[in-house]
């Protein structure tokens, strides 16, 4: 095993959620306690968003919240010259989005107060293990071709906050970010305190952000809404919303120490978006997944679409920047599709998307949604940090991969798409995903490694998975770097330029041919690895 010992200068990312949970800012003590909860009284009558002229127009929050003035952190004031780096700090004291616990209430509170804005829009909500960003993308895409105006949220961001709240398939401005923070910030600190009160914690940055987009989606106003689930189903913040379609994407093995260790366990939590009524598209699925949302589906009187049964892929071919793709929908046979985005996996997104829209728009048997249309929303689609192509000479790949399903279904595109003469994979993993599983399902995809680090502090250690690279990989092949401008600038050395590079350098299509032959890059690991590599080749989110 080799280790670059080049000296740079650390490079500045967002750099996703910290690893503490932060408990120390959301517990009050002894005295405090008791001068909050004196304070706070007995619940008023909660006020409508029409009825609230002014953020605080009774004094009813300043009083609720008049003896957390000592607790600075905790408050959000509006009246702060905010920009997005102070909004970031503030969100980051709170409990991060990988710690969550078994409740809507305080999510539920806070939309109460804010006039519930999640019921003025109807909603497609997207859950799963892998697949559910690339499909809300899609989602998003077809129905904004289709002429409706439309609000996504995903999670998580690859390079800014901003990406996951976003209007007309755009991210909102870091300006309309700040100013719905600030909007709602009062009333923020009105749940904090009640819930301190109660003997809980306060909101964390999750259901904040949830909270900020179910309001941005009503003041646009959006005409649908498509939401991805955070983590999990049943309780996460964004299940407060009574979905018309709910997506499951392909459930696999991830988060278990919240979601539980068996593949029942993990499809009961993600089948908990499904509401009674709704129609439920459900993506390719193991059995005993599949049993599991079919009988919550059952259960809500819902209406079910399955891949492989009322809709699918009939046909793929591999194309030049993509896939060309015959799908098989609710309401008809849709031809001739072109899909810029690689791999199976993509493709089967791409069904499930279009289910999902025909399902939305009431399609059926003989009653097919506008071909012309469809084939525009799919070629405008994007999904940054999927498979996506940042560099060349060499030509350099990220992937979003961060655990073994999503690892496998890279190693499957990468062979199916490309025909790399050599391949090093830059791999760097959080410390609580399954990393012998992303690196097995990668052992037979790279001619070399180089393990590193990213810019989030749940980064798994260097040496650490290091270790565990050589074990898979074998020591010859594995090299190491600190941070991930080494780990590029090492990676480059190790792929070097043969001799497809530089004749493909010289063509007219020689981003297409130098994706398909001569060396090759491919970050992956995370999302923030992907993310990582990214802002470092300048790529901004569109």
């Amino acid at each position: 095993m080799s280790r670059d010992e080049r000296e740079y200068e650390p490079e500045s990312f967002d750099d996703g959620e910290p690893d503490n949970s932060a408990e120390d800012f959301f517990n009050l003590h002894g005295e405090v306690e008791e001068q909050v909860r004196a304070a706070l009284g007995e619940r008023g009558p909660v006020p409508t968003r029409e009825e609230i002229v002014e953020p605080d127009p009774t004094g009813e929050i300043a009083s609720a919240t008049a003896d957390l003035d000592d607790q600075e952190d905790l408050l959000a004031h509006s009246d702060q010259n905010l920009d997005l780096d102070a909004v970031e700090d503030i969100l980051n004291l709170r409990w991060p989005e990988t710690k969550i616990e078994p409740s809507l209430h305080r999510i539920s509170r806070l939309l109460q107060v804010l006039g519930s804005p999640e019921t003025s829009y109807p909603v497609i909500q997207v859950a799963g293990t892998n697949g559910k960003t690339s499909t809300a993308r899609m989602i998003d895409a077809l129905i904004s071709r289709i002429g409706l105006r439309t609000g996504r949220f995903t999670s998580p961001h690859l390079q800014s906050v901003t990406e996951r709240i976003s209007l007309d398939a755009l991210p909102i401005s870091e300006d309309d970010y700040v100013r719905t923070f600030a909007d709602i910030s009062p009333f923020i600190d009105l749940v904090d305190a009640e819930s301190l009160r109660e003997g809980g914690v306060a909101l964390s940055k999750f259901e904040i952000l949830t909270a900020m987009a179910y309001a941005a989606f009503a003041d646009a106003p959006v005409e649908v809404a498509v939401v991805e689930v955070g983590l999990g189903g049943t309780w996460d913040s964004t299940n407060v919303v009574d979905a018309h379609v709910a997506v499951i994407a392909p459930v696999g093995m991830d988060h278990m120490h919240y979601l539980g260790d068996t593949i029942t366990a993990i499809a009961g939590e993600k089948a908990g978006i499904i509401k009674v009524g709704a129609t439920v598209i459900i993506a390719e699925q193991e059995s005993a997944a599949m049993d599991v949302i079919i009988a919550r589906a059952v259960a809500m009187d819902a209406t079910v679409a399955r891949y492989g049964s009322e809709f699918s892929v009939l046909h793929r071919d591999v194309a030049v920047g993509g896939q060309r793709l015959t799908l098989q929908g609710l309401g008809g046979t849709y031809e001739d599709i072109f899909l810029p985005l690689h791999g199976t996996y993509q493709a089967h997104n791409a069904a499930v998307a279009l289910a999902a829209v025909e399902a939305f728009f009431g399609a059926g048997p003989g009653k097919a949604l506008d071909l012309g249309a469809i084939q525009d929303g799919f070629a405008a689609v994007a999904s940054p940090g999927r498979l996506e192509r940042i560099g060349s000479q060499p030509t350099i790949l990220i992937d979003a991969a961060h655990n073994p399903h999503g690892a496998k279904a890279l190693a499957v595109a990468l062979t199916e798409e490309f025909s790399f003469s050599r391949l090093v994979g830059v791999i760097a993993i959080m410390g609580d995903k399954d990393a012998r599983g992303i690196l097995t399902a990668l052992v037979d995809s790279f001619d070399a490694v180089v393990v590193t680090t990213n810019s989030s502090p749940r980064t798994m250690n260097l040496d650490d998975l290091a270790a565990l690279a050589v074990e898979i990989f074998g020591e010859e092949r594995v090299h190491t770097a600190r941070h991930m401008r080494a780990a590029l600038a090492l990676a480059t050395e190790l792929a070097g330029t043969d001799q497809a590079d530089s004749a493909n350098a010289d063509s007219a299509d020689s981003e297409a041919a130098n994706a398909d032959s001569g060396s090759g890059i491919v970050v992956t690991g995370s999302v923030v690895s992907a993310g990582d590599a990214r802002a470092l080749a300048g790529r901004q989110i569109q």
